[in-house]
């Protein structure tokens, strides 16, 4: 009885708070999880159907209740929230983290990674450079997969997450020259071949939309080749190839569809592509179409959005 009690109160706890902290999230409409950087629509979710999320979230939610409250346990409640599509709350749980926890640069960079999907730009970069300035001199550390690949094997990194992430919502600001800055530190923290083509893809591609000419800006695409051992990230590895011209532009094109947000990476990189090579209008009308898919959380999609609000 006693220990129903104390969980029934650290979760009043964990609600109070997680009130004060939803107040700090900026409004949306109601249901919605974040608005476009378009035209300020609401983006909203639909409820979890995939019977494993919502078992995984279940079990996530009651070790969360826990008290003291596990670090372990606040990371995984909010990436088990961010999976089902309740990014808000997940930013919730990783600020209550925070609270038990302000030492901890996991809390911060997974806050940050869910400050990018509901486009909060700052927000992200505010927490990114704060687990970018914890985790300095300090050993790098595997990070576990919440959903692992077919082989088993965990593939990403703290440090290697925190320049992905920070990176990205440079990027997504467009500002270049701190988005060069943190992906070249990624790469030197970057420990196989997956790692290596998703960093690749982001460098060459800032340094083209920096003015760089595809001379100037191939060197980085030098440890890039076809016989990588690639476990998960097949699409960055081919885009990194048709950077480089060993992939023709219908190879990497068949099969994509610019309205899936399956394909949006390749969508995304194909877009870009035509953009920094003079194509203005075709870029954006790729761009355009990519606007029509159905799910809006996927970093390409993001990129797509934030490029054509730019161009307005």
């Amino acid at each position: 009885m006693y220990k129903k009690i104390l969980k029934s109160a650290v979760l009043f706890s964990a609600i109070s708070i997680t009130s004060v902290f939803a107040q700090n999230l900026p409004e949306v409409p109601e249901g919605a999880e974040a608005v476009s950087l378009l035209d300020g629509r609401a983006l909203t979710m639909p409820d979890p159907t995939n019977e494993a999320v919502i078992k995984n979230l279940d079990e996530a939610s009651y070790r969360y209740m826990d008290y003291p409250m596990n670090p372990e346990n606040a990371i995984w409640y909010g990436r088990r929230l961010a999976y089902a599509g309740d990014f808000r709350k997940a930013i919730q749980a990783f600020s209550d983290g925070i609270l038990d926890n302000p030492n901890d640069a996991r809390m911060y960079r997974h806050r940050g990674h869910r400050y990018i999907t509901i486009r909060e730009f700052d927000r992200a970069i505010a927490d990114l450079e704060k687990a970018a300035e914890m985790i300095q001199g300090k050993p790098n550390q595997s990070e576990p997969d919440g959903a692992p690949n077919e082989f088993g094997i965990p593939l990403s990194t703290l440090h290697g997450n925190i320049y992905y992430h920070l990176g990205l919502a440079y990027y997504l600001k467009q500002d270049w020259e701190n988005a060069k800055r943190v992906y070249d530190l990624d790469h030197s923290v970057a420990q196989n071949d997956d790692n290596r083509v998703s960093v690749a893809h982001w460098r060459y591609m800032i340094r083209r939309r920096m003015g760089d000419s595809h001379e100037q800006a191939v060197h980085v695409l030098d440890e890039i080749n076809a016989d990588m051992e690639i476990l998960e990230n097949y699409t960055y590895h081919k885009l990194a190839l048709f950077y480089k011209g060993e992939i023709s532009e219908a190879e990497i094109s068949e099969g994509i569809d610019m309205e899936d947000s399956a394909d949006a990476a390749t969508a995304y990189g194909l877009a870009n592509w035509h953009y920094y090579n003079g194509d203005e209008a075709k870029a954006k009308g790729m761009l355009e179409s990519m606007m029509k898919a159905k799910a809006w959380g996927s970093f390409g999609y993001i990129a797509a959005e934030a490029d054509l609000a730019a161009l307005k």
